[in-house]
């Protein structure tokens, strides 16, 4: 199933010095391997530039066999992967939907026994290929379907994880859990006979509301961002409800450093917020926190006013410590027709909260080009008030 060939030191050492070669020209040159094609060459050449930034071992380590290129977008990067490795315990995991292998490995760090279920044999084979290559003896390697293979074993394991996927023949995005595969809706109870936690990942699209419809007995939330961009939503649900109730983790990864905001559903659902006019600082929330839907929240828990219902952006008269960005206002403008007498920055950072144009369309209008040490939010305050917030980043 996998070219064997694709392993030898010549082969090895024939795609790393092309490490910086275009692709086209690398294709057009052929294939030197009577045994290997250019579309195999292309494809591991491809791969290991893709992981360099998001899977650095894997970048790093000789041998290592890569998938197809969409196969390699869908997996998690190493640095989310290591976070879900740090919420997980037990002795016993199985990876119902393990990919490339990326979550297997990193899950394999922290727990003794690790399967991981692919019903993709190809793509089964690479994952096992390169398990074997990173010396790790603790993950078995199953080629099959999840569901089936939880209806046929009589064990159980301490946690399962799934990343379920968009079915083939959805065309659309998924909205829903139950348009995806596996189906963990409907196969909830087989699930939660078979482990003590069952983890399900999802894609940022997942409505929370939506998803808590879908499935029961969650526990915790995790959202998880990377550099303030959501990566993805973990769901933990156990065989009994929470006696704390369920907790929201607002997660941002960071190169050296991370931000976690936790708190309870039940307090996000019933925090109001206060409102007011700009005053000498602003706060952007980061993205985990909005996606979370805290907006009531972040002003009663950080005493900030908000300044409109629908502009999630915060103001203070004192500087405060807030997990997002924060501003030093300098000045705050009507927006009109004669705004640009009063913009004066040949370029500026340019932001919209609730605002009828977009950042394309401001940018054209005022000619302002993108960057600068001066930032701009375009948003609406009370009563319907357009303004220009000008602003300095702290």
């Amino acid at each position: 199933m996998i070219n064997e060939a694709l392993f030898t030191d010549e082969v090895q050492a024939y795609l790393a010095a092309h490490e910086s070669t275009p692709i086209s020209s690398f294709i057009f040159k052929g294939s030197p391997f009577s045994e290997i094609t250019i579309q195999e060459l292309a494809q591991q050449l491809e791969g290991k530039r893709r992981a360099k930034e998001k899977l650095p071992l894997w970048y790093e380590t000789d041998g290592i066999i890569f998938p197809p290129k969409l196969n390699l977008e869908q997996t998690s990067s190493a640095q989310t992967a290591t976070y879900k490795a740090s919420l997980i315990t037990g002795q016993t995991l199985v990876d119902g939907t393990g990919g490339f292998g990326i979550d297997s490995y990193y899950f394999s760090q922290v727990v003794p026994e690790v399967i991981h279920v692919e019903m993709n044999a190809k793509l089964s084979a690479f994952a096992k290929a390169n398990f074997k290559t990173l010396k790790a003896k603790n993950i078995t390697c199953v080629a099959g379907d999840s569901i089936s293979y939880f209806q046929n074993t009589e064990d159980t394991y301490d946690t399962i994880f799934l990343d379920p996927g968009r079915r083939n023949d959805n065309k659309g995005k998924v909205f829903m859990l139950a348009d995806c595969l596996p189906n963990v809706p409907a196969s909830l109870l087989l699930l939660l006979s078979k482990c003590k936690t069952l983890w399900v990942k999802t894609a940022p699209m997942l409505d929370i509301a939506a998803g808590l419809r879908e499935l029961h007995n969650v526990t915790e939330i995790h959202i998880v961002a990377v550099k303030n961009e959501v990566k993805e939503l973990l769901w933990k649900i156990e065989g009994k409800v929470s006696p704390t109730g369920l907790r929201v983790h607002c997660v941002n990864l960071n190169e050296r450093s991370s931000d976690h905001i936790t708190m309870s559903y039940e307090a996000l659902i019933l925090a109001s917020a206060t409102y007011g006019n700009v005053a000498n600082f602003l706060y952007e929330p980061m993205a985990t926190l909005m996606k979370a839907g805290a907006f009531q929240w972040v002003s009663g828990h950080f005493k900030l006013a908000k300044l409109h219902e629908h502009s999630h952006l915060y103001t203070s008269k004192d500087l405060v410590e807030f997990p997002g960005r924060r501003f030093k206002v300098i000045d705050v403008l009507p927006f009109s027709k004669s705004l640009r007498k009063h913009i004066k920055f040949a370029k500026a950072n340019v932001t919209t909260r609730n605002f009828p144009l977009s950042v394309e369309e401001i940018r054209k209008r005022l000619k302002i080009k993108e960057g600068g040490k001066d930032y701009l939010f375009f948003t609406t305050l009370d009563k319907n008030h357009k303004v220009v917030i000008v602003c300095k980043k702290i």
